[in-house]
């Protein structure tokens, strides 16, 4: 008999998995709504979506294994990493969705209301807090939208051998900065980004400071949620080590900055 196994759970929704099926329970049907959309959009693999009944999703499994973990060593060939970087170059390159995603004051207001609340919260040091405040605002300044998975960590990429097989989680799909997808696959895997942009094209006008904007700037923007839902962003290799590796001049565990300029 097929059992039910919890993948994910928080206050906002829910993923069931039951043998091939992944049964994904959200409140917010707003956000279903995107998924579907987008899934039926992008010129990369998706899972399949079996049947919905709102508030539930039911999609089938893609094939392979995650391309890696926040956290971990990802055990990925170079050609898979690459291989995600071509992915997510025909999703760029995609004709944009037709609703809005967040401008750059919108996510300005957003990291102003998250430094605010790890320092009044004594969450993180003033230092820590300040110092990866100044290096995210290179992000913030105007940038061609392109259509973005939104999500696109690591986890969320399935690869078989050196294939990407499926991505997964679509519900922030938008239009957006190209620089925050290739920033949040790298996340706390800089010594992968070299890879991934080689996959992603050397004609792409990508900016190596930007990226590096948005490693600190997505890592201060999720530090609330993700410890109100049960996440724990101090585990070793996750967030908080993201800040601290910023500030030293590094982007990650195993030689972050070196790492990051060869690919120049």
């Amino acid at each position: 008999m097929e059992e039910v196994e919890v993948v994910v759970a928080h206050r906002e929704r829910a993923t069931l998995r039951v043998g091939e099926v992944f049964l994904k329970v959200d409140a917010d049907r707003a956000r279903t709504d995107v998924e579907v959309e987008a899934m039926g959009r992008v010129p990369i693999p998706t899972p399949p979506v079996l049947w919905r009944k709102p508030p539930v999703l039911a999609l089938g499994a893609v094939p392979g294994v995650e391309l890696g973990r926040l956290g971990e060593v990802s055990g990925a060939s170079a050609a898979a990493w690459a291989a995600a970087g071509a992915a997510v170059r025909r999703l760029h390159d995609a004709p944009l969705p037709p609703w809005p995603g967040l401008g750059v004051d919108a996510v300005a207001a957003r990291l102003d209301g998250e430094c605010e609340w790890l320092l009044a919260n004594d969450v993180l040091p003033a230092g820590l807090v300040a110092g990866n405040r100044r290096i995210a605002e290179v992000a913030l300044r105007p940038w061609r939208p392109a259509f973005i998975h939104g999500d696109l960590q690591v986890a969320h990429v399935f690869v078989d051998g050196d294939e990407v097989t499926g991505v997964i989680d679509w519900s922030e799909a938008a239009p957006g900065d190209a620089h925050y997808d290739l920033a949040t696959l790298t996340l706390g895997h800089p010594e992968r980004l070299g890879e991934v942009l080689a996959g992603y094209g050397a004609d792409a006008d990508i900016d190596l400071d930007v990226i590096r904007a948005w490693w600190s700037l997505r890592s201060l923007l999720v530090i609330r949620w993700l410890a109100e839902n049960g996440f724990d962003p101090a585990s070793p290799g996750c967030e908080v080590d993201v800040l601290r590796s910023q500030l030293k001049g590094e982007s990650g565990p195993g030689g972050g900055e070196q790492a990051v300029r060869g690919v120049e």
